[in-house]
């Protein structure tokens, strides 16, 4: 069982490269502005395809120009896109973002078809994907109840799941007893700890514990150039370092991690080994603009490592 099965948004990524990002009310100017696969799902699933995973995508997109383009660039990467929903109703997702020359961004989210992505349609589609599935990965820019038929499908036919809640809503909080692996940044276990009634979790080590206690399984906040923290029941907290990179633009970083995680999850790692290893993965992929222009394949991580 090495197959991962993703679900949630794809959009198409519009970014523009500036000197600095632009404050309320500001115009930044940048040269051009150029077009890029994105959204959490479809990111996450070709991180995990470059890794060498076979990975089946679960999502919906607009019956329209960026639609097709988006789809067949996602079947060039290997990704299977059969479980892909195309709305006549609904145009593409698309995503504007703004990168300045530290590689820090903005963005902004159209969602589009990833709105109407029911529940009906991610149980159909996962009856017949998770049996050979090693890992089920679910992003929330999908509604409540696509996110939460995910879950629980994995729940019921015994598939490990991975959910990260980004954005993070309380509503997620709801399937702490389908124990899914949590992967927030700070700032999204920070909000829903605090939302789980959790006092005094600013910090990572507490923020993470508290939902870990919730959940009943380890929580992975990652931490940007800080690496990223596992807290699993009954255990010490554990710190990993990132390693160094020189970041072009960190749109998608979260992806490559999680999709990365996924795959290493689904081979049969442990969760640190898989830590250690995405971590690898998501500093390779700040390299290049774009959320995909640098995720690296199996190759390039492990002579990174």
């Amino acid at each position: 069982m090495s197959g991962v099965v993703v679900v949630g948004s794809i959009n198409v990524d519009l970014v523009a490269v500036v000197a600095r990002l632009p404050a309320a009310g500001e115009t930044a100017l940048g040269r051009r502005i150029d077009r890029h696969g994105g959204g959490k799902g479809a990111n996450a699933a070709v991180a995990a395809s470059r890794l060498g995973a076979e990975v089946a995508l679960v999502g919906c997109v607009g019956a329209d120009e960026l639609g097709r383009a988006t789809l067949a660039e996602l079947e060039a990467e290997g990704v299977d896109v059969t479980g892909v929903a195309s709305r006549d109703d609904e145009p593409t997702g698309t995503a504007l973002i703004v990168v300045d020359e530290a590689g820090e961004n903005q963005i902004a989210v159209g969602a589009g078809a990833n709105a109407v992505l029911g529940a009906a349609d991610v149980r159909r589609e996962l009856a017949a994907r998770l049996g050979g599935c090693g890992c089920l990965l679910v992003s929330t820019e999908i509604p409540d109840d696509a996110v939460a038929a995910a879950v629980h499908a994995a729940r019921e036919q015994g598939a490990r799941c991975v959910l990260n809640p980004a954005p993070a809503r309380a509503s997620l909080l709801d399937l702490s007893s389908a124990r899914p692996l949590l992967t927030p940044n700070l700032g999204e276990a920070r909000q829903l700890a605090a939302a789980a009634g959790a006092t005094g979790a600013g910090t990572a080590e507490a923020a993470a514990s508290a939902l870990a206690q919730r959940t009943g399984a380890p929580v992975i906040v990652t931490l940007g150039a800080g690496g990223a923290l596992l807290s699993a029941p009954g255990a010490a907290a554990r710190r990993f370092p990132a390693r160094p990179a020189r970041a072009v633009d960190t749109t998608g970083a979260g992806d490559s991690f999680n999709g990365a995680l996924a795959a290493r999850l689904a081979a049969g790692d442990d969760v640190g080994t898989a830590i250690e290893y995405a971590l690898v993965a998501a500093s390779l992929s700040v390299q290049s603009v774009g959320a995909r222009g640098g995720m690296p394949g199996a190759a390039a991580v492990a002579a990174a490592a």
